[in-house]
C-alpha cells in the first residue's frame, strides 16, 4: 500500500497536465453592412459596418464601426493575407462589450490584444454588476486579467467611481448645544 501511495500523487499533480487545454473559440464578426479586406506583405487589415458584432472567447463587442488589424502570415504572394495574431481592433459608434459581469460601453474603443488593454473614450461607463461598481471619466484604461481600471481626469471632465454605500460607522453628528433654562436667575 506504501508503494503505490507516491504514485498515487505524483498521478494526482500531473493530472493538470495530462488534460487537453480546451482549444479557445475562434473570433467571429458580422456585420449588417459592408465588410472589406486589404492585404499587405506584413498585415492584414479589415473594415466591418453597420450593426457589427464581435464574438470570442468570453467577450462580446457590439458597434457602427469596426476596424481589425492583424499580423498577416502565410503566403506573402497571396492576394488575400491569412490572419495572424491580432494587433488592433477600433471599434467606434455605440460600442458595447460585455464580459462576464462587466459592462463597458463608449463611444471609441481601442483594444490591443498584445498589451492585453482597452482604452476607451468619449464618454465611457464601465459596470460590474456583481460588484455594483460604475467608472467613468474621459478617459478609461482597462487591463486584461488585471481586475484593473486607470481613469483619466482633465479640467472639464472628471473621473469619477461610484460604488456600494458605505455601512453607517456609528458616529453621531455634533451634539446640539444644552437649550437655555428657562427659569429666571434670582
Amino acid at each position: 500500500m506504501n508503494r503505490l501511495l507516491p504514485s498515487f500523487f505524483a498521478l494526482l499533480l500531473a493530472a493538470p497536465l495530462l488534460r487537453a487545454q480546451p482549444t479557445p473559440p475562434p473570433t467571429v464578426i458580422e456585420c449588417s453592412g459592408l465588410a472589406e479586406t486589404i492585404s499587405t506583405d506584413t498585415e492584414t487589415t479589415a473594415t466591418f459596418r453597420d450593426q457589427v458584432v464581435v464574438t470570442g472567447n468570453n467577450i462580446k463587442l457590439t458597434c457602427d464601426f469596426l476596424k481589425v488589424i492583424a499580423l498577416r502570415q502565410g503566403d506573402k504572394t497571396a492576394t488575400l493575407g491569412s490572419y495572424g495574431q491580432f494587433k488592433s481592433l477600433v471599434a467606434t459608434g455605440n460600442v458595447r462589450i460585455v464580459q462576464g459581469d462587466r459592462e463597458a460601453t463608449c463611444g471609441r474603443a481601442e483594444v490591443f490584444p498584445g498589451e492585453d488593454r482597452i482604452v476607451l473614450s468619449e464618454n465611457p461607463v464601465v459596470r460590474s454588476s456583481s460588484d455594483d461598481y460604475t467608472a467613468t471619466g474621459p478617459r478609461l484604461v482597462l487591463y486584461r486579467g488585471q481586475r484593473r481600471a486607470v481613469i483619466e481626469g482633465n479640467e472639464t471632465e472628471h473621473a469619477r467611481i461610484t460604488l456600494p454605500p458605505i455601512k453607517d460607522l456609528g458616529f453621531e453628528e455634533t451634539p446640539a448645544p444644552p437649550p437655555a433654562d428657562p427659569t429666571p436667575a434670582p
